[in-house]
């Protein structure tokens, strides 16, 4: 796990919560999922135990994201998805093809949030960027079918 759930304990104590069973099977799930949604987080939490509901979930994921433990994104446009809070600010790049999550390090971005720092005085807030594309898997699947429908294109049009 990521983060220790001792962490997780003291940091809960230290503002007056306690660090409830479903809160660790919440934060366990968003640990081992990492992007994950509000309802793959309960089918995660679910197998372990099966009382929890959806309203638990959602209510849990925004404590633990006022408490710094969490954070979401949009990534599309279904439900934000959760990861711990504790890893490095970065940027999401999706996949508009096989629907896969890139993290890209913010440092990347260096330069685009420095002009709008500097042409619109813009802070811009990173981890809830998303940038959406094709993964190198899926653009080089999407080069090689183009490549083909040329080269039949090509020999059908030669007859």
């Amino acid at each position: 796990m990521t983060t220790d759930s001792t962490d997780w304990k003291s940091d809960l104590r230290q503002r007056g919560y306690r660090l409830t069973p479903q809160r660790q099977l919440v934060l366990e799930a968003v640990d081992a999922l990492e992007h994950a949604t509000p309802d793959e987080i309960l089918v995660k939490v679910r197998k372990t135990a099966s009382g929890v509901n959806i309203s638990t979930v959602y209510r849990t994921l925004e404590l633990l994201e006022e408490l710094g433990l969490v954070s979401h994104a949009h990534l599309g446009h279904g439900a934000p998805t959760y990861h711990l809070a504790d890893r490095h600010h970065h940027l999401h790049l999706v996949c508009r093809d096989c629907s896969g999550v890139i993290e890209a390090d913010v440092e990347v971005a260096a330069e685009f949030t420095g002009k709008l720092r500097e042409t619109f005085g813009f802070e811009t807030d990173m981890k809830h960027f998303a940038i959406f594309g094709r993964c190198a898997e899926c653009a080089a699947k999407a080069a090689a079918a183009e490549t083909t429908v040329t080269a039949v294109t090509a020999v059908t049009t030669e007859k």
